[in-house]
């Protein structure tokens, strides 16, 4: 009962046991993904900065709208001098926020995209406050991503 070596290559090539890519596949596949990483690559590199820019306007919406929220609950904003670590852990001192959540209004305070604290004012008059960072080189004035970002040039 046993076959010949002819009947078991004839047997192997109308029944074959190993399955997977064949080279070709795979060197097309590499071609396909290169020409895509070339034009890819290049359109995201090209604008980290404007990246920057884009994810510090995002933080400075969310920070404002958390202290929409501390507001509604306590009735005014934070003073300056309590500053944005009040949306973080309730804060002492005048105005004393008598209705504060127990769990906050952010798990931590966010940095700017350089690496800076987030700047907070508030003048007192109205409700007027200002959210700001620096940009990119931390120091007041500049152009491009060394510009100051604040709630008014959202």
């Amino acid at each position: 009962m046993s076959q010949s070596l002819f009947q078991k290559k004839i047997l192997y090539r109308k029944h074959p046991k190993q399955s997977g890519f064949t080279l070709i596949e795979i060197m097309i596949v590499v071609v396909i993904l290169g020409i895509l990483a070339s034009i890819v690559v290049p359109n995201i590199m090209g604008s980290p900065d404007e990246a920057r820019i884009v994810k510090a306007k995002q933080d400075i919406r969310t920070l404002e709208g958390a202290l929409n929220l501390y507001k509604l609950d306590n009735f005014n904003y934070p003073s300056t001098d309590q500053g944005l670590e009040a949306l973080v852990s309730k804060p002492s001192g005048q105005p004393e926020a008598k209705n504060w959540k127990k769990k906050g209004y952010l798990k931590k305070l966010l940095k700017d995209p350089w690496g800076n604290e987030y700047l907070y004012l508030n003048s007192g008059a109205d409700g007027d406050i200002n959210i700001f960072s620096y940009g990119s080189d931390g120091r007041k004035g500049g152009v491009d991503s060394a510009a100051d970002i604040d709630t008014t040039t959202l």
